[in-house]
């Protein structure tokens, strides 16, 4: 495994350290991009000189807000004559425990997926802290009741409705606070919130069939996905998953008290045996299709076959599973998170639409930019969640497919000396994409630059169509967008960091030649090393991210470890 190579300044690279050293001047008559370079740039000898740091920490683009299941449908009252049935009385927890179906209920495909341990920061929902603004929250289609819990109207005018998922995350948000919030009071606050929606949805539960249901008390029609026409009550794989996880955090948290502790794992129990009960019964979350494979089913449809077999639904119940395996052990919750990572795993080619946004679910294969972060986020999950490569590279995939177009204020962009052609795109007034206008191009130009120039941008993201391009926010072409290509126009610095746990494997192929780069605090390189290797090497990395306008790999271990290699150059994972 011979390596030849050698480590150097490269001071032909226009995204050198020099670069962000030099001084800009805007020049007269509009022929460059706001500012422009001018005079020559540090020597070598200086480069070299410097301390060598890494690069500073990139700016995570914001988590999108949680989806609101509701979306695109129409909520309206029941029938008066509908009477949601409800178990009465405080639950019993030697008779839950004894009504937990001991078996599975039907044969599906598992490839071995586990429920690994995790630090506290990766483990579900901690990402997802209710902010302190939101404590309290009266917006359209939210608002507490009298005892602090979250319902849902269709409009400020318009009674108020248990709506589980609701409910049930807002109740998350509220336990991931309480475990970082420092001011006693906002903990107090917190945890009473976590336990309000906690306590309403199992004063509401349904028992039925040995198991606990949190049923939807109002009627439910989807404008587009065709099947979802539901009378109340009726029931979501997501809540019952969902439930799971809200009950098995609160019971772990250190305010709450052995009699409220003992509460939440029994419900975690009832909520735990529906995803026990097949489809050969109502209600049911849970089916097997016809190829074999699990599905929780956020919208179950009968017969089954029509259910929507939602992607976030299905993944974001899958955190109960995993909460619930980690906490109690269980071999069958164990043999259902196996299954059902089995499914998404055999299912990504489906949720996959290469250079644009992925589906929302397999049976209506519509395209939702508004869901495809939540995809990438989730799929990471599940890698952390398993340990497994193959989530991580499906995240991976993704985020080339349909970055999140989030930059920082001042993001730089560099564009190389020579012809540039510039766009204009039908978008909104941030630069972001609207289906009814398509990302139609409305106006090219091009430019000649005498010189490498900079500007600044304020999104990063494909055009429907086309490639990645950035939206110019400065200069007399603000507004305008330019194509990433690397190394004639690309964004300086690190952006779109995944962080991985553990690490992965990559590999050199044999007999190429491959540049890799160290990066400094000024976003430049610092220095460059080219190897070649007689066969194929390996080496581990911890994480990649789009740095200087390409998807780059930082390697972790060994020679090459603190550099940066070109995605493109290497192979992930096998892949």
């Amino acid at each position: 495994m011979a390596e030849s190579g050698s480590t150097r300044r490269d001071p032909s690279a226009p995204e050198g350290s020099a670069l962000d050293r030099r001084r800009f001047i805007r020049l007269a008559g509009g022929t460059a991009l706001g500012a422009v370079l001018a005079g020559a740039g540090a020597g070598e000898d200086a480069a070299q000189a410097a301390p060598a740091r890494p690069l500073p920490k990139a700016t995570l683009p914001p988590l999108p807000p949680l989806p609101d299941q509701l979306s695109g449908g129409k909520v309206t009252p029941p029938a008066p004559s509908v009477r949601v049935p409800r178990a009465d009385g405080t639950p019993a927890p030697a008779a839950v425990r004894a009504a937990i179906p001991e078996s599975l209920p039907f044969a599906f495909h598992g490839i071995g997926y586990t429920a690994v341990d995790l630090p506290e920061r990766m483990r579900p929902w901690r990402d997802r802290p209710t902010p302190w603004s939101g404590v309290t929250p009266d917006t359209t289609h939210t608002y507490l009741d009298r005892d602090g819990v979250i319902m849902y109207r269709p409009h400020r005018s318009a009674p108020g409705h248990n709506q589980p998922v609701t409910q049930i995350q807002f109740g998350l948000g509220c336990a991931a606070a309480y475990r970082t919030a420092e001011d006693p009071a906002r903990r107090a606050l917190y945890l009473r919130r976590a336990k309000a929606q906690a306590k309403r949805l199992i004063d509401t539960r349904v028992e039925a069939r040995g198991a606990w249901y949190f049923p939807y008390p109002f009627d439910f029609t989807h404008g587009t996905h065709s099947g979802i026409s539901y009378r109340a009550p009726w029931y979501s794989g997501m809540a019952q998953g969902e439930a799971i996880s809200l009950f098995v955090q609160l019971s772990l948290l250190d305010g709450v008290a052995p009699e409220e502790r003992a509460l939440y794992r029994t419900a975690a129990d009832g909520a735990f045996a529906s995803l026990l009960r097949g489809d050969d019964g109502a209600p049911w979350v849970v089916n097997r299709d016809d190829a074999g494979y699990l599905w929780i089913q956020e919208y179950p449809v009968d017969a089954p076959g029509d259910s929507d077999r939602t992607y976030n639904g299905m993944i974001f119940a899958m955190f109960g599973l995993w909460d619930y395996a980690r906490m109690t052990g269980n071999p069958l919750a164990a043999r259902l998170y196996d299954g059902a990572c089995t499914t998404v795993d055999h299912y990504f080619p489906t949720l996959r639409n290469r250079r644009w946004a992925s589906y929302y679910c397999l049976t209506h294969r519509i395209p939702t930019p508004s869901y495809h972060q939540h995809h990438i986020n989730l799929y990471r999950q599940l890698h952390w969640q398993t340990g497994s490569p193959r989530f991580a590279h499906m995240s991976d995939l993704l985020t080339d497919d349909h970055p999140s177009g989030f930059l920082p204020d001042g993001s730089p962009v560099v564009l190389a000396a020579g012809p540039h052609t510039l766009y204009r795109y039908d978008t909104d007034t941030d630069g972001d994409f609207v289906a009814s206008k398509g990302d139609a191009e409305l106006a090219r130009r091009t430019v000649s630059l005498p010189r490498t120039t900079r500007a600044t941008a304020n999104r990063r993201r494909r055009i429907k169509g086309r490639g990645v391009a950035y939206r110019i926010d400065s200069g007399p072409y603000a507004g305008w967008w330019a194509g990433e290509s690397h190394p004639r126009c690309y964004l300086l610095g690190e952006y779109l960091p995944a962080e991985y746990r553990p690490g992965r494997t990559l590999s050199f192929r044999a007999g190429g030649r491959v540049t890799c780069h160290r990066y400094g605090r000024d976003r430049g390189v610092t220095a460059t090393r080219t190897v070649t290797f007689d066969k194929p090497s390996g080496a581990p990395f911890d994480r990649r991210s789009v740095v200087n306008g390409r998807p780059m790999c930082r390697i972790s271990g060994g020679a090459l470890k603190g550099y940066w290699v070109y995605a493109g150059d290497v192979v992930t994972d096998g892949r």
